[in-house]
């Protein structure tokens, strides 16, 4: 299994911006076993960084093997959600968005 951090450091290359369109969005995913993480998009770029953000409009929390599972592929966001090992607080509609602007 890949680790968080190494699926982090592969997002940036993996933004697809134009998926993002004029998204102006921050993501925060709060990883219970590992660091937390937020994902910036903004004027078609993406920027990870390492903490917290004091002001995301979605916070995401799973565990780390929900979430390398979601980014590659192998786990459907929507079925993490339903079968509860994915919470969304703040903006769900917009989380939904999240792995279609990355490449596989």
């Amino acid at each position: 299994m890949k680790s968080v951090v190494e699926v982090m450091n592969k997002l940036v290359s993996k933004f697809q911006a134009d998926a993002a369109g004029d998204m102006e969005a921050v993501f925060q995913i709060n990883i219970e076993d590992d660091q937390p993480y937020y994902v910036s998009i903004s004027n078609g770029e993406c920027e990870v960084s390492e903490g917290e953000h004091p002001d995301p409009e979605v916070t995401l929390i799973m565990d780390s093997e929900t979430f390398v599972d979601i980014i590659s592929g192998d786990l459907g966001g929507t079925f993490a959600f339903m079968s509860g090992r994915l919470r969304a607080e703040g903006d769900v509609i917009l989380a939904t968005r999240l792995t279609s602007l990355f490449k596989r």
